[in-house]
């Protein structure tokens, strides 16, 4: 399989795991008090550590910071040695309470902030707007034409939307390239609203956001439920991270360690490969970093060229039932779920029981049930997946050190 993937049906390819850059806010803007303010020297190291992972790409927006992130991101590219067309960039437009005649009026501040790199995916943030989707495609057409921007996506878009913002590009002869929507192991949500069906049939990439949940996937704050008090920004209070929250996700993070301790890869990692590799080149993630590469790096999956994408890379996606089947998953899974004991158990056995050794093919083959995931979310009964049998569906082969 090769290291790049396409974007969507364009000639542009990218590793299947970019950098989010979110949180390089440094505190400005609607959106930057999310994360802790980074200092430069942080977030350089972040992106040189990325590049040498063998990531290709980066995302950011006019969201992030006002300006700030991009800017961040054009300064550590350059601190690295990069120049433009050595690397991907993405970047987006915030539609509310504007018309499509923004979209042009704002582009030179984009391109300044990121200069000297170009616009190489030019993103509709997300879909409310005073304009329509054909107006809004127009003025991207339109910059795609002018040569300000290389290709056109869109973020947090329904199907239908979508898919009337692919027929008003399609009608000017562009394609619509990719939809940036969270999709993670706990946020599933895409797999049943018709989204990533929508996606596959258009040709569309799937740019999973929060592909780790914003950390939760890492098991970290599980290991140090406290952990999450000292962080700032509006996190601590979402329901993923609470007392309760923690505990649904909790067989998942004890699946997820289990199959890493199996393999020589951090819960992350697993998380990630199941992500990028379930759908074969439909989803691509950008998982995020706030620390320095000793931490950033293992903790959130970006070392793309050492076990993150060697294990994805070999990672098949087993079969699962059909959505419309709840009846053909195990009775238990229906019901309640594993303890943590049990779910550890049940992980490690099937990995003991694939006969192969670290570095050679090791499987563990799980079904998943789609259509319940939403309610497994919102019941005590099923603490968001029953072990990993009921919330990973892949094959991993991975290479310790590699």
């Amino acid at each position: 399989m090769s290291t790049l993937r396409p974007l969507g049906r364009s000639p542009i390819a990218i590793s299947p795991i970019g950098l989010g850059c979110w949180q390089f806010s440094e505190g400005a803007g609607l959106g930057g008090s999310y994360w802790p303010t980074l200092p430069p020297e942080t977030e350089n190291t972040i992106v040189a550590a990325s590049l040498a992972a063998g990531v290709t790409w980066f995302d950011t927006a006019e969201m992030y910071g006002a300006g700030h992130s991009e800017a961040a991101l054009s300064r550590a590219l350059l601190a690295a040695g990069k120049r433009p067309g050595d690397v991907v960039v993405a970047t987006k437009w915030f539609p509310a309470f504007r018309t499509s005649a923004s979209i042009r009026a704002t582009i030179g501040e984009r391109l300044a902030h990121l200069a000297p790199f170009g616009i190489d995916l030019y993103q509709i943030h997300q879909p409310i707007a005073f304009a329509t989707a054909a107006a809004q495609m127009a003025a991207m057409a339109a910059l795609v034409e002018a040569g300000r921007i290389r290709t056109v996506g869109v973020s947090n878009f329904s199907a239908g939307k979508m898919r009337a913002s692919h027929r008003a590009l399609a009608a000017l002869g562009k394609p619509l390239v990719s939809n940036q929507v969270r999709y993670s192991l706990l946020h599933r949500g895409i797999e049943t609203n018709g989204v990533l069906d929508a996606a596959k049939e258009l040709g569309i990439t799937i740019i999973a956001y929060s592909p780790l949940a914003q950390g939760v996937l890492t098991g970290k704050f599980h290991r140090d439920p406290g952990l999450i008090r000292g962080r700032s920004g509006p996190r601590k209070w979402l329901g993923d991270f609470r007392r309760r929250g923690l505990e649904k996700s909790r067989p998942v993070i004890t699946a997820l360690e289990g199959i890493g301790a199996a393999h020589g890869a951090t819960p992350a990692q697993v998380a990630l490969a199941w992500l990028l590799q379930l759908h074969g080149e439909a989803v691509v993630a950008i998982p995020g970093a706030t620390s320095r590469p000793s931490t950033a790096v293992t903790a959130c999956g970006i070392s793309a060229a050492n076990t993150v994408s060697r294990c994805a890379a070999s990672t098949t996606p087993g079969p699962g039932p059909s959505p419309k089947r709840a009846s053909t998953l195990p009775a238990r899974s229906r019901r309640t779920a594993l303890s943590p004991r049990a779910a550890k158990r049940s992980a490690t056995n099937a990995a003991r029981r694939s006969s192969s050794p670290v570095g050679a093919g090791i499987s563990a083959t799980a079904r998943c049930h789609p259509s319940t995931s939403a309610s497994c979310r919102a019941s005590h009964a099923c603490a968001a997946a029953t072990s990993l049998r009921a919330a990973i569906s892949f094959t991993v082969r991975s290479t310790r050190g590699a």
